[in-house]
């Protein structure tokens, strides 16, 4: 079977979308290794450069001229005589040759639909456009989550039987044995405390960091953030100057994926109060660390975190504290959900995943 897919995201996204491109082609790369696996763009970076080494995987190079993912990449894939074209992020090309292919798209969340505060009114539009076009050309969907099936059903007005839920992966960092040496090494380059709790994720309104500074406040717990900031960081540093708590938190930039798999591992703790996700990597990338996690008990979290993670309400900052104070001072709890986690977490490993992909491309060809 020969696979094209939307590459953009693949070559240009650092994180979210760009990790879910590069995990996907890498497992089914790697366990489904008699199929074509072709990359299509217009150019190529860095990024996934070992995956392209792969002797299954090929980049092609797109045809050139403005808006020619949208109106030539669908029919490049076609003259590679590609069976299925897979768009990795919610887009389908719009312009096909008659010669048949199958097409499916991924759909990762909604968000800018429910949240519409989080969006200006242009992009919220162009957005829905996009996805409701991709939605009806597509001959499957896929979902990253049950929360977002149920939203691709109610505002994209999808039959159920269209869609299906294929859960994403993560990297593989998180799922391997950083040594002691590298470990050793991450704790003396960010000068981190002893003992810590954990936040991952761009620094925005929606994932809520702001509730995670108020739980801490006026405890000894020091926190530790790895993330873009964004206009609502300072939100953030008022209320920890007003507050006299800037040594408590610590903000962390150009960490490397190896130097964040020993950060998860380091911690006692992940917190991930978000308001909203289409996922929530963060939370299956701290399991497979081995680390307990604290979430939000909202939107397909609970499908990330298993019955053993810890749920708030993540509008509530009292509730926050209470339960990461309760972790936090009681290490025998910790541990037996850090277990609990771990098993529960293998149904997103690598070969599970790429099963369930090679099973949904097979029914639909």
């Amino acid at each position: 079977m020969k696979i094209a897919f939307d590459a953009k995201r693949f070559f240009h996204n650092t994180s979210g979308l760009g990790n879910y491109s590069r995990d996907l082609v890498r497992i089914l790369s790697e366990y489904e290794p008699d199929n074509e696996y072709l990359l299509l763009n217009k150019n190529k970076s860095e990024r996934g450069k070992e995956i392209l080494e792969r002797s299954n995987v090929h980049f092609i190079e797109t045809s050139k001229g403005n808006l020619s993912r949208q109106l030539k990449m669908g029919k490049d894939a076609q003259k590679q005589g590609a069976d299925i074209f897979h768009g990795l992020s919610g887009e389908l090309p719009l312009k096909w040759d008659p010669k048949p292919i199958k097409k499916v798209v991924t759909i990762h969340d909604l968000i800018f639909v429910r949240y519409p505060q989080y969006y200006s009114f242009f992009d919220r539009k162009i957005h829905f456009w996009k996805f409701k076009k991709a939605a009806d050309t597509a001959d499957k969907i896929i979902a990253i989550s049950e929360q977002t099936k149920k939203d691709i059903i109610q505002y994209l007005k999808v039959p159920e039987t269209k869609i299906e839920v294929i859960y994403q992966g993560c990297h593989h960092a998180f799922k391997e044995q950083q040594s002691p040496e590298l470990m050793k090494a991450v704790k003396e380059k960010f000068k981190l405390p002893e003992r810590f709790v954990l936040n991952v994720g761009t620094i925005e309104d929606r994932k809520n960091l702001l509730n995670v500074v108020k739980a801490i406040n006026g405890t000894e717990i020091p926190l530790v953030v790895v993330g873009r900031k964004t206009g609502y960081y300072k939100k953030i540093e008022r209320f920890l100057k007003r507050n006299k708590m800037e040594k408590q938190v610590l903000f962390l930039e150009g960490v490397s994926m190896d130097e964040l798999a020993c950060l998860y591992k380091l911690a006692d703790i992940f917190v991930y109060p978000s308001f909203f996700e289409g996922f929530g990597i963060p939370v299956i990338e701290a399991l497979f660390s081995k680390t307990v996690v604290v979430t939000s008990n909202t939107s397909c979290l609970p499908e990330a975190g298993g019955k053993d993670s810890v749920y708030v309400n993540p509008e509530n900052d009292l509730d926050i504290r209470a339960k990461l104070k309760f972790l936090w001072e009681n290490e025998s709890e910790r541990k037996r959900r850090e277990e609990k986690g771990f098993e529960f977490v293998q149904k997103f490993n690598d070969e599970s995943i790429a099963k369930e992909l090679m099973n949904f491309y097979q029914k639909i060809i």
